[in-house]
């Protein structure tokens, strides 16, 4: 049993977000719908578990993209727009007037 877990978990692995969450959705479809036997239903559950790591392994990846690229451009002196100078962005995502 223990090479069949290996093996799913790596094809989980090589999923692309998308994929990952088109699937997991189908899971909760099928878990929602009721009609499998108790095997079937924690096998879903299981998968659905792996997937959803999957999902906020990607989801985790894309924040820390986001949050090095907006450092490097406070680090550089420019702002969202590409351009130096302050415009208020950072007062107006901070919650203030600018």
């Amino acid at each position: 049993m223990t090479g069949k877990v290996e093996e799913t978990a790596a094809v989980t692995e090589g999923l692309g977000y998308e994929q990952a969450r088109d699937e997991l959705i189908d899971v909760v479809r099928r878990l929602e719908a009721g009609g499998t036997t108790l095997e079937e239903s924690l096998a879903l559950w299981e998968r659905g578990e792996e997937l959803a790591k999957v999902c906020r392994r990607w989801l985790e990846g894309a924040r820390a993209r986001l949050d090095a690229a907006l450092a490097e451009e406070e680090g550089d002196g420019r702002g969202p727009d590409g351009k130096g100078g302050d415009d208020g962005t950072a007062d107006r995502y901070a919650g203030g007037d600018a």
